[in-house]
């Protein structure tokens, strides 16, 4: 391990990209703990500061974490997005098994909460009206990956279930459609970029610099009216968005007019 003092790449930035080379080489596998920073500053020959930057931009890329009292770890694998709010559809309208397998939702609170600008804006009321908040946290085996809220319309779940506190063992859509006699038909999803909240960082342990991914999830019924605005956040660096489709074919051109005259 060495760094060029003549390169015009910073010292810790030379360090970040050789630590990452060896995460990606697996010579530290996910969940895997690396040297400690004065270890790794007499590797480079360099100051702690400058390892700790290092360190410091692959936790803000999503690849290293680091565990107060315990030391600095490999994070594990990027949590894939491969269909947005579709997942929680599933084929044929049922629960998507695969997301269930691989991760844990929690619901952390149900009640009455002032209701987000964007929130407000798509039911139609005002900025901090009281609507019905669910609100939930997702967890995979190492770490918080998205923290989340449900809003409804309190007329629309006065006295029904969605005011419990109780999970449902089934989709919250299904549970919503039986409890409003609505049904989904339609919806739209909106993604932005930006700083977390002082809570949201806290709540997915990382840093109040981290970028995240901020989802708006918007389900309509058959007269174009919200039933459930939805919203989760999760840590930029460690998500990754993919989404898989058909591209269709070439059209044929059409058959020539013979009775249009061209020139």
């Amino acid at each position: 391990m060495q760094i060029n003092p003549g390169a015009a790449e910073f010292p810790h930035r030379q360090i970040a990209a050789q630590l990452k080379a060896q995460v990606r080489r697996g010579d530290w596998g996910p969940g895997e703990r690396l040297p400690s920073i004065p270890a790794i500053a007499e590797m480079f020959g360099v100051a702690k500061q400058t390892v700790q930057r290092a360190v410091d931009q692959l936790r803000v890329e999503g690849i290293l974490i680091t565990k107060p009292g315990s030391g600095t770890y490999v994070r594990g694998t990027r949590r894939r997005l491969n269909r947005l709010s579709r997942g929680r559809y599933g084929g044929f309208r049922g629960y998507h098994t695969d997301l269930a397998a691989r991760y844990r939702q929690q619901l952390v609170s149900v009640g009455p909460a002032p209701a987000p600008a964007e929130v407000a804006d798509a039911f139609g009321v005002s900025d901090g009206t009281s609507l019905l908040c669910r609100r939930h946290l997702v967890r995979t085996d190492d770490s918080p990956v998205e923290v989340g809220a449900s809003w409804f319309l309190p007329r629309d779940t006065a006295g029904t279930s969605l005011e419990r506190t109780e999970a449902f063992g089934r989709p919250l859509y299904q549970e919503a459609e039986e409890a409003t006699g609505r049904r989904y038909v339609s919806a739209t999803d909106t993604i932005s970029a930006r700083q977390p909240s002082r809570e949201e960082a806290e709540i997915l342990q990382i840093r109040p610099d981290t970028p995240v991914l901020h989802l708006l999830h918007i389900a309509y019924d058959a007269h174009r009216k919200p039933i459930e605005v939805s919203q989760a956040t999760w840590p930029g660096p460690m998500t990754t968005l993919t989404e898989e489709y058909k591209i269709p074919g070439p059209t044929p051109d059409p058959e020539p007019d013979p009775g249009l005259v061209l020139g």
